[in-house]
């Protein structure tokens, strides 16, 4: 609907090109169902609100994260799934380096091996070196048992010049080799240092686990600390169950190597010296509750600035009544409890789904409800912008935005206005606005679970620009759109949660004339396409 209130030239007065406003509107609620798709014309400028996307977003860095085995989890035809923007790779420790002498180039070349074509599918990574997959005295079969793939990661990664594990039998004699060789402290931080400079600049790279300790890289067995009891010893034994100096040792290397990747660790007890996120790999299971739930609930808001991650594993504990994924997720109670952990800890995002079957319909209705519930999930409102520009005369655009997800988006990537040809919806022009830090778009906390949502809402933030067409365009209407782009070639790629879209990942505002007023600014809605339907993003690699 479009409504023409007062038809008339934009003017404007003595004002400085590229001012900024960034403002906080308060934590109102903002109800994006109280507002009506509308198109509305008044002194000279267009207001567009558009209607809300309610389905769930395929966006980058958040929600469902993947992880596929080398050699034993095939990629399937539907890949990539329909929600998955984020696989998680556990990195051998002896295939980024196999001798202290091995130089950054190894750690590059494999994650490039590895790795090859995620820019395509709009994929980020997350690494996690890792040594030991499974202890020989915990059932752990050597490399190559199950598979003969070369990355296979079953198996023991110590670096060929690192002895590695001799075990006592007797629970109060302390190990001696691999992780408690005089060595494997300083090599731990030489391996960290070469591995920030390979990924902390690497556009691929999502977010770092820290890793390396423990079987899977999950820092237990051997512990880092005594705060927890260890796993299947009757007691802490130094050199043993667990790492005296790790944990300093592991948190000065990790902040020292990344500057710009965030760093994750297992356990919220730990590090709490550093400003590192956590990776929960025991999502919603009951007896995780306390040494996981309840530990990073008093981390407060570190999840305004560090991401909450995990997985949801459903072969030990109270979930192993479970058989699968889609099982997990089908269950009411179970379901309920997982989104109210999302909500509650601010959740980023969730792996278990590699062998999830998204072929079923009941499974993908629970995966979009946590898919929309985890990360960031922005809604635009009150789009404006004048009814005709002039090449070199300032014009503003303006607009509200609201996250009701659950986590902030952790990099300041750019936003973009941009006109489009009417016809091929191409980009014919674009300014990204200067001084917005999608960052700071953070959504609401202290969730109600009784009437699903957030007691404190979230903000609304309202963005105001001045911006000025720097190019020579035709006197004719183009379409003017909005977008976030990942840094790494400057493409589209993270959506709002409004159903005004082109394919490729630019939100249509309305139309514009450039010298000239218009009969009509509004777009019809059978031109928007539907977010699922986008397979075209992507990004450059370098």
């Amino acid at each position: 609907m479009t409504i023409f209130k007062n038809k008339k030239g934009l003017v404007f007065g003595a004002l400085s090109l590229l001012a900024i406003s960034c403002k906080k509107l308060g934590p109102e609620k903002f109800d994006q169902a109280d507002i009506q798709p509308s198109v509305e014309v008044a002194n000279g400028m267009v207001t567009v609100r558009p209607a809300e996307y309610n389905g769930a977003i395929r966006n980058p860095m958040k929600g469902f994260r993947e992880f596929i085995g080398p050699g034993i989890d095939p990629k399937r035809a539907e890949y990539p799934y329909p929600y998955g923007t984020l696989v998680k790779e556990y990195m051998q420790w002896n295939m980024l380096e196999d001798n202290a002498g091995d130089g950054v180039d190894k750690i590059i070349a494999y994650s490039n091996h590895r790795w090859a074509g995620v820019e395509d599918d709009n994929i980020k990574v997350i690494p996690r070196i890792y040594i030991v997959w499974m202890e020989p005295w915990h059932g752990g079969v050597a490399k190559g048992v199950y598979t003969n793939h070369p990355d296979d990661l079953n198996g023991w990664h110590w670096p060929s010049d690192l002895p590695g594990q001799t075990r006592p039998t007797d629970p109060t004699q302390p190990i001696t080799g691999g992780y408690f060789h005089p060595t494997f402290q300083d090599r731990v931080k030489a391996l960290v240092a070469k591995a920030g400079e390979a990924w902390d600049n690497d556009p691929r790279v999502a977010y770092v686990e820290m890793g390396i300790i423990g079987e899977w890289g999950e820092q237990h067995d051997p512990n880092i600390s005594t705060y927890w009891l260890p796993h299947d010893e009757p007691a802490h034994v130094a050199n043993r169950t667990w790492i005296p100096g790790m944990e300093k040792t592991l948190g000065d290397a990790f902040t020292s190597a990344f500057k710009n990747k965030k760093v994750m660790v297992r356990y919220a007890y730990e590090f709490k010296d550093y400003d590192f996120g956590i990776y929960w790999d025991s999502w919603s299971q009951p007896e995780e509750q306390v040494r996981g739930y309840d530990e990073m609930k008093k981390l407060g808001n570190r999840w305004k600035t560090q991401p909450i991650g995990g997985e949801i594993t459903w072969n030990w504990g109270g979930l192993s009544k479970f058989n699968s994924f889609e099982a997990v997720v089908a269950d009411g109670p179970t379901r309920a409890t997982v989104i109210e952990q999302i909500r509650n800890l601010h959740n980023n995002h969730l792996g278990g789904i590699t062998w999830a079957d998204f072929n079923n319909s009941q499974f993908k209705a629970n995966a979009e409800e946590l898919q929309r519930a985890m990360g960031y999930n922005f809604v635009i409102s009150d789009f404006t912008y004048p009814t005709k520009i002039e090449k070199n005369k300032p014009f503003k655009v303006g607009f509200k935005v609201v996250n009701n997800g659950s986590s902030p988006f952790y990099y300041n990537w750019p936003v973009e206005i941009s006109l489009l040809n009417k016809r091929t919806k191409k980009k014919v022009w674009g300014k990204v606005l200067e001084n917005v830090n999608i960052s700071e778009w953070m959504p609401g906390d202290n969730w109600d679970k009784a009437s699903n949502r957030y007691t404190i809402a979230p903000e609304v933030y309202s963005i105001e620009k001045e911006i000025s067409l720097d190019v020579d365009l035709s006197e004719q209407e183009y379409v003017i759109a909005i977008s976030v782009l990942d840094p790494a070639g400057n493409m589209p790629s993270l959506r709002f949660a409004v159903q005004n879209y082109f394919i490729g990942g630019r939100h249509p505002m309305g139309y514009i004339g450039i010298n000239k007023e218009l009969e009509n600014y509004e777009i019809p809605s059978m031109d928007f396409r539907d977010m699922k339907d986008e397979r075209t993003l992507k990004y450059q690699k370098q």
